[in-house]
């Protein structure tokens, strides 16, 4: 699509406007909402976002001030949304066979509610993003969370298998809220190198959730029954309702926001979608969300049953990937965003996600004989590290070209992760329960694929020289 503004490169940070010290030198790289100037686009003759006389300052958002007086809790409060999912998905897990014999339903169908929880997240981001664009971010958070609550609530008096189904459908739907709202209030408070690292700092607080959920659920069921993992999730969602409210301020201001209904979320999907870098970086950063989606779909299958390790020894690991995952992301945020540009080190996660995937491939197909678990877990804490690399930055490079519509956005970047994520995790074990190659096919051919997109469709080499850690241009709004 055509870009406004002036023109800038892909990388790290954005070309701004000056502004007042007072305004734009209390967090560097925040982007202000309110009359300033956004990634690749100069603030227009007279604006707020101009430069400010000398010893004036420019008007900042009330949401923006109070993000940059209340960083840590922000972060807290973001973080919190954002592993909400994976806790409700994960808590639930080792409750499964105690549903199963409770609602006196079959096992394919109590894995249904797991299905449709999936589901939900996936598709209700496609919803409350275009309205967080429309109606701010607050409105539509709170609302999703009071859902949330309530369809929680419910499951835990579910008395038939079905009625869990659709209320888990439900809470899916509702909890998307915070994934897609928690990115796209990253984007209004951050730019450039700040916005990868508020990424990475998230990939921290999510990173963990996965490894304690499943903990905290085993703990539940020794005092309760499996209705208590859902009471325990519905006291978590009203007390992050409650902080929600109290803390987070609104970030887009009524000025940024859009107007009209379906038809103009549509159209600026559409317009999301025809610019060939953004789609490009939700395609690399899907289809690696799908090594992921791979690797937990096929682990305790592999780990356990082929290659013969205890439940305690997978769950060792399980925890160790999840660790090198968050490490590595650290490593990304604090060491190397501001001083090697995004798209190099997102080539690097690509490359080195390759790398691992054809050496998995090699050692589960027998080429060097018959690996044991050592190797293979080797190859397994490799691939997974490397994920720390490559997510953070497909985001924030993707987010960085839609200042325009950080809901609508947010919300692709979601559903095309947990979608792509989705139909590869079946594929795992299409060739029976006595190989772990599908696994590594499957993760192979999508880091493949994830590396083609990058280099197909956002063609990094075309940073300007000299550029540095320049920001990626903005996408120009459809609905100018």
């Amino acid at each position: 699509m055509p870009e406004s503004g002036q023109r800038t490169t892909q990388g790290n940070t954005t070309e701004r406007a000056p502004v007042a010290p007072d305004a734009a030198g209390a967090s560097a790289g925040i982007t202000v909402p309110t009359g300033s100037t956004v990634a690749g686009s100069a603030a227009p003759a007279g604006s707020a976002g101009s430069a400010a006389p000398a010893g004036s300052a420019a008007p900042v958002a009330p949401g923006v001030a109070a993000a940059r007086r209340t960083g840590l809790l922000v972060t807290l409060v973001l973080g919190g949304l954002t592993a909400l999912p994976p806790l409700s998905m994960d808590m639930y897990l080792p409750a499964l066979p105690e549903v199963t014999g409770a609602l006196h339903a079959p096992a394919a169908t109590v894995q249904l509610t797991l299905t449709a929880c999936l589901a939900g997240m996936a598709l209700g981001q496609l919803v409350v993003g275009p309205m967080s664009d429309k109606w701010g971010r607050r409105r539509p958070l709170l609302a999703g969370m009071v859902v949330y609550v309530l369809a929680t609530a419910v499951c835990a008096l579910a008395p038939t298998a079905e009625t869990l189904i659709g209320f888990r459908l439900l809470q899916g739907l509702a909890g998307a809220a915070g994934i897609v709202i928690a990115r796209a209030v990253v984007r209004d408070l951050y730019d450039g190198v700040e916005m990868a690292r508020f990424f990475s700092t998230l990939m921290l607080i999510s990173g963990v959730a996965p490894i304690v959920a499943p903990l905290i659920g085993g703990q539940i069921l020794r005092i309760t029954d499996w209705r208590g993992v859902f009471h325990v999730l519905t006291v978590v969602g009203v007390l992050l309702t409650l902080v929600v409210h109290r803390f987070l301020a609104e970030t887009l201001p009524p000025e940024r926001r859009h107007e009209g209904g379906v038809g103009q979320a549509l159209r600026t999907m559409r317009g999301l979608l025809a610019d060939r870098v953004f789609t490009g970086y939700m395609l690399t950063g899907g289809l690696a969300f799908a090594v992921l989606f791979a690797y937990i779909s096929a682990s305790p299958f592999v780990v356990q049953e082929i290659y013969g390790a205890s439940p305690q020894t997978f769950s060792l690991l399980f925890g160790l990937n999840s660790v090198g995952l968050v490490a590595v992301g650290q490593i990304n945020g604090k060491l190397l965003v501001g001083r090697v540009s995004l798209d190099k080190v997102l080539g690097w996660g690509l490359g080195v996600i390759l790398l691992a995937a054809s050496a998995l491939l090699l050692m589960t197909s027998g080429v060097f004989g018959k690996a044991g678990l050592v190797p293979v877990a080797a190859g397994l804490f490799v691939l997974m590290s490397a994920m720390g690399l490559a997510m953070p930055n497909t985001n924030a490079q993707a987010l960085m070209r839609t200042p325009h519509a950080a809901g609508s956005a947010s919300a692709l970047l979601g559903t095309s992760s947990f979608l792509v994520g989705a139909v590869a995790s079946p594929l795992v074990g299409i060739a029976g329960e006595h190989t772990a190659v599908p696994m590594a096919v499957v993760q192979l051919t999508c880091a493949v694929l994830a590396l083609a997109c990058f280099l197909g469709l956002c063609r990094p080499w075309r940073t300007a020289p000299g550029a540095g850690t320049a920001g990626a241009g903005k996408v120009r709004d459809p609905a100018a």
